[in-house]
């Protein structure tokens, strides 16, 4: 459906990044609206990172993976 456009690399990093922004978001560490940004965030990363796929990447024709 869609071509993998992230590296091994690139996928791991987003997944770690996303759940602790998760962590920090959802355990109200960080209150108010930049606790509920970093839900949205690292909900995003989390996604992107386990698809392996990332729109935004496929909107701007980046990849982080090799051919």
């Amino acid at each position: 459906m869609f071509k993998a456009n992230e590296a091994n690399w690139d996928r791991i990093l987003r997944v770690v990044v996303g759940v602790l922004f998760l962590y920090f978001g959802l355990g109200h560490i960080v209150a108010g609206g930049m606790g509920v940004l970093l839900d949205v965030v690292g909900a995003l990363l989390v996604v992107t990172g386990l698809a392996g796929f990332c729109p935004l990447y496929a909107l701007l024709k980046l990849s982080t993976k090799k051919a």
